[in-house]
């Protein structure tokens, strides 16, 4: 039975807990359910809204539309030779198909292990830390075409992914409402162990040959260590993208700041940690009024119990400017504003 209801309230909906108010919402368990949905006359002249974990959002306003609550279950796997492949209902929490793949030994999410947010998510966002991204073990995704109401197959080619982008954040946008994400994992594990911190983490705790949970583990107790639980301290995870910059422009900033924290791309662009810039700028674990950014990691603003959405997003501008002024690098929030 489709309910659709009214006012509702989305502050245990967004993990920043900001209050705000949806005009209507409905959750959704089945792919017919949105059939459902899109078939009532009067639903389809609002705005829609879909939300998964809300991990990625800050509401600076109420919504005056809809807001549709995907919770899409269901885990299961194919093994094809060396290969399994791995489909999650959009609605499954994030770690949840982690730990379902690190449990039986399938790997390839290791390295994402603890990210917020859902499933669905994953491919819109392109999500990625400690050297993986999403879209290096996407195989496909199923997704409701809202016009249409066809389910629709989109093969890692059709998706157009690049850092923290998709086709779904950009031509397709609003057109798509993703249902389910297939992954092509592995039962032969090639551990990804370059980003510093993990092989850091790995020797100080005397692993000289890491498993799959290993990794998991570790990239489990970093992330705990820089970030905050969203459930004691509100926030959205890293709020700003990390920018990317010409080779010149990078040559030239490494000259007057040596110690800049510094990726390289490819042969012409320069991969900047954003964390690493706003900390300079002195914001680091600065508290300005209910909002501020957390004391172990820059790049994460929080919500310290009574803040607006509009009140972290005016912080937000300040620091975005601040950084301008000191670097030349304009910062691109990753969080998407409501």
């Amino acid at each position: 039975m489709l309910e659709i209801q009214h006012n509702v309230s989305l502050k245990n909906f967004n993990s920043f807990g900001i209050q705000a108010f949806a005009k209507y919402f409905v959750e959704i368990n089945t792919e017919e359910q949105l059939s459902q949905l899109f078939n009532n006359s009067q639903i389809v002249k609002n705005p829609i809204l879909i939300l998964g974990g809300g991990s990625n959002l800050l509401f600076t306003q109420n919504f005056d539309g809809v807001v549709i609550k995907i919770n899409i279950k269901g885990i299961k796997h194919i093994v094809d030779n060396q290969n399994v492949l791995v489909t999650a209902g959009a609605g499954e929490v994030w770690n949840d198909l982690v730990l379902y793949a690190v449990n039986n030994n399938f790997a390839g999410l290791e390295n994402l292990s603890l990210i917020p947010g859902s499933v669905g998510a994953s491919p819109i966002q392109n999500i990625g830390a400690y050297g993986v991204e999403l879209k290096d073990v996407f195989e496909s995704c199923t997704a409701f075409e809202i016009e249409t109401h066809k389910i629709k197959t989109f093969l890692k080619a059709d998706c157009a992914f690049a850092y923290r982008e998709s086709i779904f954040k950009q031509a397709l946008k609003g057109k798509y409402i993703i249902t389910s994400v297939t992954f092509n994992l592995k039962l032969k594990a090639n551990l990804n162990t370059q980003y510093g911190a993990i092989s850091q983490e790995l020797h100080n705790q005397n692993i000289q040959n890491p498993t799959i949970k290993n990794i998991s583990d570790v990239v489990s107790q970093i992330r705990v260590s820089k970030l905050p639980n969203p459930s004691t301290i509100g926030n959205a995870g890293s709020f700003f993208k990390n920018p990317i910059v010409t080779k010149d422009q990078a040559n030239q900033l490494i000259k007057n700041y040596p110690q800049i924290v510094n990726f390289s791309v490819d042969d012409t662009q320069v991969k900047l940690a954003a964390g690493w810039l706003i900390e300079q700028c002195g914001f680091k674990g600065l508290v300005v009024g209910n909002t501020g950014t957390y004391k172990n990691q820059a790049l994460v603003l929080v919500n310290y119990g009574n803040a607006s959405g509009q009140e972290i997003f005016n912080f937000s501008s300040q620091i975005i400017e601040t950084v301008q002024q000191k670097f030349g690098v304009t910062l691109e929030r990753e969080v998407n504003i409501i």
